[in-house]
């Protein structure tokens, strides 16, 4: 962040310039009342009333002005600290938003949000006005040590409240920012399994349970405020009783002939504007103290952050996948998820994983993709390194369908395109691969259609077809799909099945998570993965006992039977559960070991 905020140096150096003659115009209102009271007054001189009341208005103007120039400046270098950093905080979130374990990195854009808040409003004018309380001081000494001393006293009192609010705010307000994240990140996951909730009559539960979290956030806000509110009290009556000291002590210097009137007056002016920043501090510390929060956890995200680096520019992939004994794990467990997994797949072929549920398969999935770095271990692309591989470069040639699907807010052909800029013909040649073009054109507005947030307007399997149709975009070398038919009617099955036979013709390689054993007619290789290790790997009669394999390939043909052109599922012979065909090939693996 210090690096980042070198780059609006100009900006605090003009509001730093700016605010020098904005306060040396401050005096002058205090220097008219000299002049009044000493000299017009006792003079009776009209003439030389209106000259000082127009030199006055002229400056109050032009103070005025800087004022806003300044207020503009402080503004414009918020909104470009928000442009420029906003992209990449988001790109960051993002990334790290798919590492298990994300952390506060997620609210990066809040905090962006929070300082550029903060530089927009009175908050940083306060910190511009602060240092010259000190000078303000020795100008009312100029006048008088008395008055000097009451000034000094005053403002360095003032300065006492401002370290004790320090002090006794700074880790309340901390750890309230921590617990108000944590009741916000439940309220977002609250939002996002609504319809469950709602189902199962959880809503009085969630409630609760963010009762209790947004309880000691409000706990912790209590008694920062309480400490504040007393604080900010003091502040008050510490600037009015100052001021009233200053016209006691003044009076008393002009009762004795030691000062005059307008002295009198000027020094309360004086001592009014230099106890004005202080005070405005106070009042507004909250604010500081999220902002100078804000800017530590952004210094931190963009310190862990990788710097850019130009690579060379790798040619098209053409889609031969390696696997060296990977090892991956989550942090704060003791055993690694994948446990040295090593396999290869080349172009063309297709790869079915299968295994037990919690055996690793999305993880392994996730790491084939890039999404996440193995602690050990290497995955390649033509024996590049995937997680060196510029992700804009590489992810055209990547096909992803995650297991929890999720689409945007948009038209179905902007989410094909991955919502970059529309190709209507690459659009379409993507559904017609995922063979899911007569479902979208069957749609109220064909392509056209808005899906809503996260696509609502759809069906479950409508958006599995889509977000199949999102993978297969352009010309992805690489598709990993993650349980693809977990919503998918017979009907999507088929499609599904013909759709990876098509990609096979093309050259594309595949690897398939799958529970169902549909889609293993159409493999190549079967890798069975439990507990993270790599049980088997090979062909389906190599990794299968015989008995599946055959009912497997002889129910397949007997699957479909076209009527009119139109496919209808007739045969049940290949619907065996997950559990029943893993329970086979285990059953099977022991019997071969025997």
């Amino acid at each position: 962040m210090r690096e980042f905020t070198l780059r609006f140096r100009p900006f605090f150096f003009y509001a730093g310039v700016f605010s020098l003659v904005i306060n040396l115009l401050m005096l002058v209102p205090a220097l008219f009342m000299i002049q009044v009271f000493d000299r017009v007054v006792t003079s009776r001189s009209v003439e030389t009333l209106v000259m000082l009341g127009l030199i006055t208005v002229v400056a109050l103007l032009f103070m005025g002005f800087l004022d806003v120039i300044r207020s503009r400046l402080l503004a414009g270098m918020g909104i470009g600290m928000e442009k420029i950093l906003g992209p990449r905080i988001l790109a960051d979130i993002v990334k790290r938003a798919a590492v298990p374990g994300a952390s506060d990195a997620i609210h990066g854009l809040r905090d962006v949000s929070i300082l550029r808040t903060f530089l927009t409003g009175p908050g940083i004018v306060a910190l511009f006005d602060a240092p010259w309380v000190p000078i303000y001081v020795v100008i009312i000494f100029l006048f008088h040590p008395l008055l000097g001393a009451i000034a000094a006293v005053g403002a360095a009192l003032m300065l006492l409240i401002a370290y004790l609010n320090e002090r006794l705010t700074r880790d309340a307000l901390s750890e309230m920012q921590t617990a108000s994240r944590l009741a916000g990140r439940f309220a977002d996951q609250t939002l996002r399994n609504a319809e469950a909730a709602g189902a199962l009559g959880m809503i009085g539960n969630l409630v609760r349970a963010w009762q209790s979290l947004s309880g000691g956030a409000l706990a912790l806000q209590f008694r920062a405020s309480s400490a504040s509110s007393v604080l900010a009290s003091a502040s008050r009556f510490l600037r009015q009783f100052l001021q009233i000291a200053m016209l006691f002590g003044g009076a008393w210097l002009v009762i004795a002939h030691a000062s005059t009137t307008g002295v009198m007056i000027a020094a309360t002016i004086l001592l009014a504007r230099a106890l004005a920043p202080v005070e405005s501090a106070i009042a507004g510390w909250k604010n500081l103290v999220d902002a100078r929060g804000a800017y530590a956890r952004l210094d931190r995200v963009l310190e862990s952050e990788p710097p850019d680096q130009s690579r060379t520019a790798l040619e098209a992939p053409k889609g031969h996948l390696t696997v060296e004994r990977v090892i991956f794990g989550f942090r704060g467990h003791d055993q690694p998820v994948i446990k040295g997994a090593t396999f290869q797949v080349e172009p063309g072929e297709v790869l079915a994983i299968v295994g037990p549920s919690a055996a690793g398969k999305s993880t392994l999935a996730r790491l084939v993709v890039g999404m996440w770095r193995p602690q050990s271990g290497t995955v390649r692309i033509d024996g590049a390194d995937i997680a060196f591989w510029p992700r804009e470069m590489l992810g055209p040639y990547v096909g992803y369908l995650p297991q929890d699907v999720e689409l945007f807010a948009g038209t179905v052909s902007e989410n094909i395109a991955r919502l970059g800029d529309l190709d209507s013909a690459a659009v379409i040649k993507a559904a017609q691969r995922a063979n899911a073009h007569e479902m979208i054109l069957r749609l109220p507005d064909g392509y056209d259609t808005p899906i809503g947030e996260g696509g609502a307007s759809l069906s479950a399997g409508q958006r599995q077809r889509v977000a199949l149709a999102r993978a297969l975009y352009r010309d992805p070398r690489l598709v990993v799909l993650d349980e693809p038919n977990s919503n998918l009617d017979a009907d999507g099955e088929n499609a599904l099945s013909e759709s990876l036979r098509g990609l096979k013709l093309e050259g594309v390689t595949m690897l398939v998570v799958t529970h169902r054993p549909a889609l293993l007619a159409v493999v190549d290789k079967v890798l069975l993965l439990r507990n993270g290790v790599v049980e088997k790997f090979g062909t389906l009669s190599e990794v299968l006992p015989p008995v599946v394999v055959r009912s497997i390939r002889g129910a397949q043909p007997a699957r479909l039977k076209r009527s009119g052109g139109r496919r209808k599922a007739v045969g049940d012979g290949n619907d065996a559960s997950a559990g029943e065909v893993e329970g086979r090939s285990a059953a099977g693996g022991e019997k071969n070991s025997g």
